[in-house]
C-alpha cells in the first residue's frame, strides 16, 4: 500500500468517526493526536518523502491533524453539556443551599406603618431631603430665634444659612399645602438629619413618618382615633395610648403620645422604666399661621399633624435597644429578620 493510499484511507476514517461515549473519544484522541499517536509517525515519515509526492502527503496530514482536532473538541463538547442537563435533571443530588437576604428592619417597619395609614385614606407624599429655610422652619412657624436653626442643631449646606438638610420631612407637608388644596390626607416617610452625637439612643441620621390632614371641621378628637387605631395595628389590640400636653411651633394645641408598654403590658419594666408607658410620636392641631403661610384659609380647614421616628417604633417592635444597629449593616443582626422577609 502506498503512502498516498494509506493516508487517504486515514483521512477517511477520521471524516467517518463518531464517538459512542468519552471514553470512545478519548481512544480516537490517544489514536491519532497523542506523542504516540498516528499523526505523530506520519510525520516521521514524511521527512523522508522528497519530490512531487511530498506536497500532496503535507496537505493530506495536515487535513486529517485538522478533522480529527475538530472531531475531539466538538464531541468533547457535547459530552460535557449533556453530562450538565444529566446533573441538572437528576432529582436524587443533594440541593444546592442558598442563603436568602433579609429586609432591612427599618424598610420592614416603614412599609407596615404606610400599610396602616393607606388603611386610613392616607396617600404618600415625598419631598427633597436638601431643603431651603423656608419649607423647613420659616413656613411651619419657627421664630427666627429659635433653637433648631443652630449650626449645633442642623446641618448647613456650605455654610449656607438659607439651604440645609431637612431636620424633618415636616417640610413635605409645607410643599403640599403650597400644591394642593384641600382636603388633604396625607403620610411623608423619608430620611432626616440632626446635628446630634451618635450613640445608642441617637443618631445624626434617621428615618420619619409624619402624617397630615386638613379639611373642614377637623378636630383633636380626630387625631386621637386616628393614632389609637395606629397603635392597635403596630402593637396589637390590646395597646393603649395617653396624650400629655406639650409644645412644637406647628402645632396648638401639641401633644406627646405615649403607648401602653408591649413587653410588660404596662405592669413596668426597664424598657418602659417602670412606667408602663412608652413614648412613641408628637402631635397637634396645625398652628393657623401654618395654614396661612401655606396659603390656606384657616378659618375654613383645621388639620392634625403628627410625626414618629421609624427607629423609636422599630426599637419598641423588635426590643433593640441600640439605634446604631440599624446603621452598621452587621449581618449576624439583620439575618434575626429573615423570618419576616
Amino acid at each position: 500500500m502506498s503512502e498516498l493510499t494509506k493516508i487517504s484511507d486515514l483521512l477517511e476514517e477520521v471524516h467517518n468517526y463518531i464517538p459512542k461515549d468519552q471514553e470512545d473519544l478519548e481512544q480516537f484522541r490517544i489514536k491519532f493526536l497523542s506523542k504516540k499517536g498516528i499523526l505523530n509517525d506520519l510525520f516521521a515519515e514524511f521527512k523522508q518523502v522528497s519530490g512531487e509526492e511530498r506536497k500532496v502527503l503535507g496537505q493530506q496530514i495536515n487535513q486529517i491533524k485538522d478533522v480529527s482536532t475538530s472531531k475531539v473538541n466538538e464531541y468533547k463538547a457535547l459530552f460535557a453539556r449533556e453530562t450538565h442537563s444529566k446533573q441538572l435533571n437528576d432529582i436524587s443530588r443533594p440541593g444546592e443551599f442558598a442563603e436568602l437576604g433579609s429586609r432591612h428592619p427599618i424598610s420592614l417597619v416603614r412599609r407596615e406603618i404606610i400599610e396602616i395609614f393607606y388603611k386610613l385614606g392616607f396617600s404618600i407624599s415625598e419631598g427633597p431631603e436638601i431643603e431651603d429655610d423656608w419649607h423647613v422652619f420659616s413656613a411651619l412657624n419657627f421664630p427666627p430665634e429659635h433653637p433648631a436653626r443652630d449650626m449645633q442643631d442642623t446641618f448647613f449646606i456650605e455654610k449656607n444659612p438659607d439651604i440645609l438638610l431637612r431636620t424633618h420631612t415636616s417640610s413635605v407637608q409645607v410643599r403640599a399645602m403650597q400644591n394642593l388644596a384641600p382636603p388633604l390626607r396625607l403620610i411623608m416617610p423619608g430620611r432626616v438629619f440632626r446635628n446630634e452625637a451618635i450613640s445608642a439612643r441617637a443618631h445624626c441620621i434617621f428615618h420619619q413618618v409624619e402624617g397630615l390632614f386638613v379639611d373642614k371641621n377637623v378636630s383633636f378628637a380626630d387625631l386621637k382615633q386616628t393614632l389609637l387605631f395606629f397603635a392597635r395595628e403596630m402593637f396589637g389590640k390590646e395597646a393603649k395610648i395617653r396624650l400629655r400636653p406639650s409644645f412644637f411651633p406647628f402645632t396648638e394645641p401639641s401633644a406627646e403620645v405615649d403607648v401602653s408598654c408591649n413587653i410588660c403590658n404596662g405592669s413596668g419594666c426597664n424598657v418602659c422604666k417602670h412606667t408602663g408607658w412608652l413614648e412613641i410620636l408628637g402631635c397637634g392641631m396645625v398652628h393657623p399661621n401654618v395654614l396661612e403661610n401655606c396659603n390656606i384659609d384657616s378659618t375654613i380647614y383645621t388639620g392634625y399633624a403628627f410625626g414618629m421616628g421609624i427607629e423609636r417604633i422599630t426599637m419598641l417592635k423588635y426590643e433593640v435597644k441600640d439605634l446604631r444597629l440599624y446603621f452598621e449593616n452587621d449581618l449576624r443582626f439583620l439575618g434575626q429578620f429573615k423570618s419576616v422577609v
